[in-house]
């Protein structure tokens, strides 16, 4: 390939680029501006794990703020689709037939575990955490939370829990394309029990109880994840071993 054919290459690769970045950020602005019409149903379901928890804003900015990153924060995960959309798009020209298939596999499957995720935070983990750490010391002041402290602490434990349930799917995916092999995972298992408490020590408050009800999803995660690496391993080394379909005369 000459050095201009290389340029013509390299300038259609990133036009193409440029027309799906610019694709995904027109679907998140029409996101944002969905959530932001729609703000006041958000946030009372953002605010329901905490009950009738009184908040306040105490800057005067802070009620527009806490709608702003509200309305971005719920565009991208309405854009979401789009955005991995036109990702795998762009890529899939690179892409062998067999991993484009495993592909279009595993996307539904990480929207999938990750909204599991997000549910077992809200209602789950969310009112037991807020309701510890409202209450912990409420006979020395009255605790009246800020509503941007509250949205940024809810956001992150909902992120966390969402990130932490496509553990199973990676796994999966790399078992499949022989990167990671079961018997790594079954010999980290101690590791990863106390990679479980311990993330869960930093993810929820100081109370045993919380963080049980973290750890112990945590831990049946990683089961899953070695009983799926086993299972697509097993179905790549089958057909490896295979010998090839003889040609018909």
């Amino acid at each position: 390939m000459t050095d201009g054919e290389q340029k013509l290459t390299l300038l259609s690769h990133l036009h193409e680029l440029r027309r799906r970045l610019l694709r995904s950020v027109i679907a998140v602005a029409i996101g944002v501006l969905i959530c932001f019409i729609f703000r006041e149903w958000i946030f009372s379901i953002i605010k329901y794990p905490a009950s009738d928890i009184p908040f306040s804003a105490i800057e005067i900015t802070e009620n527009m703020s806490a709608i702003m990153l509200v309305s971005f924060v719920g565009g991208i995960i309405l854009a979401m689709p789009v955005i991995v959309y036109h990702g795998i798009m762009f890529v899939a020209p690179a892409l062998t037939r067999q991993e484009k298939k495993w592909v279009y596999i595993i996307v539904p499957w990480i929207f999938l575990m990750f909204l599991i995720g997000v549910a077992f935070g809200y209602f789950m983990l969310a009112p037991w955490t807020i309701w510890f750490l409202y209450n912990f010391g409420s006979n020395i002041a009255e605790m009246t939370p800020r509503i941007s402290n509250y949205i940024g602490f809810i956001t992150k434990l909902l992120l966390l829990t969402g990130l932490v349930f496509e553990m199973p799917v990676i796994s999966t995916f790399l078992a499949r394309i022989g990167i990671l092999k079961p018997e790594w995972l079954s010999s980290k298992r101690p590791l990863a029990v106390i990679i479980a408490f311990v993330a869960a020590a930093v993810i929820t408050p100081p109370d045993p109880i919380t963080q049980l009800l973290l750890a112990i999803p945590l831990i049946i995660l990683y089961e899953m994840s070695i009983w799926l690496a086993r299972f697509v391993y097993r179905q790549k080394t089958r057909a490896a071993e295979s010998p090839p379909p003889e040609p018909q005369n």
